[in-house]
């Protein structure tokens, strides 16, 4: 029998109480509306990545601190009312360039940025036994029952590439030789290959580009440019590899530098309008007609994240593009990597806490999954050293080696930003469908989503609160069994708070993130 759920808004009236330890629900005309017959998206997939250090914490740290990780970023367990972890649904992992074998030739002065690659190369022969580092973290995530896996290449293996680097020594054109674009899609299908016969990890797509509209001319970690027209190369030449191999693994495109660029028809021209290029049918570069290509537009959040209006602005366009041609959107990549932030939204890095910082990314997975329509979302790294004072700007757990040797062993820390983005990941699980929520007078410091179970019997809403106030998310639905919030904020990591009935009210204290999962 199909339950059906009756929403409507609820306004609720509270006086503070004097001397109370944590802020009370003040009087307000606000209310919360759940219209579960209003349907969007379907959500795929919560992930992050294994750059750059996860590789030599996998091969060289203790087992109690790696493992430790592990269950930060994939258990799907709740202990007494605490997740044990935040759940990813993706985990996407780097085929490196080579240039960990390099060393110090490769030009790439941080060890820790330079990637290893299965081809030797030297003698551009296949080892199996590298990257060991980086496959302990994938059968890790394997065990704990991650959903999808994606591979993702930031540039060719360094044999192949022009100037047998791992950057870049001119741009636009890519930093492969002509005439090796069959031998580096042959190269991913086998590495593809691999993982299903010999691991039994089969993984649901391959990006063979990264931030394609960027020169990577500076050596700070491996990257290359492609033009549209090489990424369509590549693209042509990846789906025959993939044909022959008999792989079921789909190509993912094309993970664009910005949103901007996956629309925008000024400016670089060559790497740019990413949608129409690769997608529309008149297009010399389209590739939309390929077996293994999947309908999918990538992107990365970075440099249209500074104010609220940009955010809305910048994704209504992806999702208006994205529409045109029929193409999902995946957003593959964010952290806070970017400056200009408006001062009225952010209070700059110097004065953030991590907490800020967590709370600034919500404000991206919102606008990324309500306006640009996002099926799935990708934070950067899912774990690194704190340095420079970024506090928790590009990590999800805080690496500590020893002696600030990460083949000495170390320790780790769970930062705000694990646990803000667990409030989405851990609950908004594969085939959940968005809902319409509707927050009165919603705005740039409020604002909430929801989504349904596909059996109808769970339904989860998410709710951030920047704001110096709290507010009530009570909602009347018929036919719930039990209500549960789980909180993010200064003082809680994504803690359990009980509702004890049905129809008491939902707290949503001020500089917080509110999970608020139902039962039927």
């Amino acid at each position: 029998m199909k339950i059906k759920f009756i929403a409507i808004t609820l306004l609720g009236l509270f006086s503070a109480c004097k001397n109370s330890p944590s802020p009370t629900i003040a009087p307000s005309q606000s209310g919360v509306t759940i219209d579960l017959q209003q349907r969007f998206q379907t959500m795929e997939s919560f992930a992050a990545s294994d750059c750059w250090e996860p590789a030599f914490v996998g091969q060289y740290w203790a087992e109690e601190q790696k493992a430790s990780i592990a269950k930060l970023l994939f258990s799907k367990d709740i202990v007494s009312g605490q997740p044990q972890g935040i759940g990813l649904s993706q985990w996407r992992v780097n085929l490196g360039g080579g240039t960990h074998q390099q060393g110090v030739a490769s030009g790439i002065a941080d060890y820790t940025r330079r990637a290893d690659s299965f081809i030797d190369i030297k003698t551009g022969q296949i080892d199996w036994n590298k990257n060991l580092g980086q496959e302990y973290f994938l059968q890790k995530a394997k065990e704990y029952g991650v959903e999808e896996f994606v591979l993702f290449s930031n540039t060719p293996p360094v044999l192949w590439t022009k100037n047998n680097k791992g950057y870049a020594s001119s741009a636009p054109a890519v930093n492969l030789q002509d005439d090796k674009f069959d031998d580096f899609a042959d190269y991913m299908a086998l590495v593809l290959d691999h993982y299903k016969k010999q691991k039994g990890i089969s993984f649901k797509y391959i990006s063979p580009v990264n931030e394609p509209q960027h020169n990577w001319m500076d050596p700070t970690q491996e990257g290359s440019p492609w033009r549209n027209e090489d990424v369509a190369k590549i693209a042509r030449e990846l789906n025959k590899s993939l044909e022959k191999s008999g792989l079921d693994t789909k190509i993912l495109l094309a993970e664009a530098g910005d949103w901007a660029s996956v629309y925008e028809t000024g400016g670089d021209a060559a790497r740019k309008n990413v949608i129409n290029n690769l997608f529309n049918s008149g297009s010399e570069n389209y590739i939309g007609n390929l077996s293994h290509v999947a309908p999918i537009i990538a992107g990365h959040s970075y440099w249209t994240d500074g104010s609220w209006a940009q955010l809305l602005d910048v994704r209504s366009k992806v999702k208006a593009a994205a529409d045109a041609a029929n193409l999902k959107v995946y957003q593959t990549e964010w952290s806070m990597l970017g400056d200009g932030y408006d001062a009225n939204e952010f209070v700059g890095f110097g004065k953030a806490s991590y907490m800020d910082i967590a709370l600034y990314m919500s404000k991206v997975i919102h606008t990324d999954i309500v306006y640009a329509n996002a099926a799935a979302w990708s934070y950067w790294t899912s774990m690194a050293t704190e340095r420079w004072g970024h506090k928790n700007r590009f990590l999800l757990i805080n690496l500590k080696p020893n002696g600030d040797d990460h083949k000495n062993g170390g320790t780790h820390e769970a930062t705000k930003t694990l646990w803000v983005l667990g409030n989405y990941s851990r609950f908004i699980r594969p085939g959940y469908q968005r809902v319409a929520l509707k927050l009165a007078n919603e705005n740039k410091e409020k604002f909430g989503t929801a989504y349904s179970s596909p059996d109808g019997k769970t339904l989860v809403a998410v709710y951030t609160n920047l704001s110096k106030e709290p507010f009530n998310a009570k909602v009347k639905l018929s036919g719930v069994k039990s209500i549960k919030a789980y909180t993010t904020s200064s003082a809680k990591n994504l803690a359990e708070d009980k509702i004890s009935n049905v129809d008491s009210d939902i707290n949503i204290p001020p500089g917080s993130v509110v999970t608020v999962v139902y039962e039927f």
